[in-house]
């Protein structure tokens, strides 16, 4: 069954195996693996989609806010979420078991990534802790085709996610900063130095492993940063694109700390680092280069920031260095027309003094309106001039 929220606003529950999990020891929810499906709402759909993992150790499910709230964080975007609950070592379950949960997860979404209206080339995957390490074996181990891998047409679909968001996760199950608890759940008597070094994700990275996005806080204790910090190195040394953003406070286990006012801002970076890249709405692209000046004069230093009509779609910067910038067509503004905000020293404008010595205008002069262009095709020539 394809489906959305019921009638009550509440999530369609789907197992992963309309004939039963591979190895199940019974038919209830904790052998059983699901989703629970949260549809974007249809005036905001973007067509992207997210697996979420929540964690718990690999012993129980920190459904709410690891999972619930993530969820309802991405509609928000525009974007679909599929909760995971997947079997765990406190029942009984073991590596494999997982990672052929999570697996089957991404597989069933893209399968019937139709029905559910969402583009089978935008599915991401994020986890917290625990559910960070099984996104991150989703990340790093997609070609491993563990016991209980059927070949039945959803078995067939790619299970590599197109973005992974590993969230203080659990890394390593091998080093001294691993989490022991995590790893004797996943590993259970199967238990080997061979096997955790297999499950060790930052050991797994490849030049195939999709871009990562992290998130960790310094002051972590149960999980710590050494854990982010070596899946950051090993995505630098194989050439993934990769974004580490590590915040000095908060315990383990914050989940998206809405209100806080700085953990809360972890997910903004997230969100701008999804749209950046083109996840949330893909969108051509095009090269521009071109010169500003204030008052006449080149400006000394600032930026041209390039945002489209489409909240969703990229927003490109471009750093302008003695009146000069250039973006090449990837990094560049989005075709079609886009809003110009310019910022430059204060120091440009003799006898201006602001607080932090910068001025930003969205007005090529002032009261002229909002500062648009017509980006084409290609490669685009700017001759951006500022009056005050």
């Amino acid at each position: 069954m394809c489906g959305g929220l019921s009638p009550g606003g509440e999530p369609t529950k789907i197992r992963l195996w309309a004939d039963g999990a591979p190895g199940a020891k019974g038919g209830e929810d904790k052998d059983q693996p699901f989703l629970l499906v949260w549809p974007a709402p249809k005036d905001r759909a973007n067509g992207a989609a997210f697996v979420v993992c929540p964690g718990g150790g690999y012993g129980g499910l920190a459904s709410d806010h690891e999972g619930t709230q993530v969820a309802k964080w991405f509609n928000g975007l525009g974007v679909s979420a599929f909760v995971l609950h997947y079997r765990l070592g406190s029942q009984g379950y073991h590596f494999p078991a997982q990672l052929l949960d999570v697996q089957r997860a991404i597989r069933y979404v893209r399968a019937n990534a139709a029905q559910f209206g969402i583009d089978p080339g935008r599915i991401g995957i994020i986890g917290f802790s625990a559910g960070g390490h099984l996104a991150s074996m989703a990340a790093t181990m997609f070609e491993e085709r563990p016991a209980g891998t059927t070949s039945d047409a959803i078995d067939v679909v790619s299970a590599r996610p197109d973005v992974a968001a590993p969230t203080y996760p659990v890394i390593s199950m091998c080093d001294n900063f691993g989490h022991k608890g995590s790893r004797k759940n996943l590993l259970g008597p199967s238990d080997s130095e061979e096997l955790a070094r297999h499950v060790s994700t930052h050991e797994r990275v490849t030049t195939n492993t999709p871009p990562i996005f992290i998130f960790q806080t310094d002051e972590d204790t149960v999980v710590p940063a050494e854990n982010a910090a070596s899946l950051y190195l090993a995505c630098r040394r194989h050439g993934v694109p990769a974004e580490m953003h590590i915040y000095r406070p908060g315990p383990h286990g914050v989940g998206l700390c809405l209100g806080h006012p700085v953990l809360g801002t972890w997910s903004g970076h997230l969100r701008d680092w999804l749209r950046d890249q083109g996840f949330l709405r893909p969108a051509a692209r095009a090269g521009v280069s071109g010169r500003v000046t204030v008052n006449g004069a080149p400006v000394s230093w600032g930026c041209v920031v390039f945002t489209p009509e489409d909240p969703a779609s990229p927003v490109a910067c471009a750093r302008v260095m003695k009146g000069q910038f250039k973006l090449p067509e990837q990094a560049g503004p989005v075709v079609g027309k886009v809003a110009l905000t310019v910022q430059y020293s204060a120091a440009d404008v003799p006898g201006l003094e602001t607080a932090d010595g910068t001025v930003a205008t969205k007005e090529q002069r002032p009261g002229a309106g909002a500062w648009l262009v017509d980006i084409k095709p290609g490669t685009n020539s700017l001759a951006l001039e500022v009056s005050r």
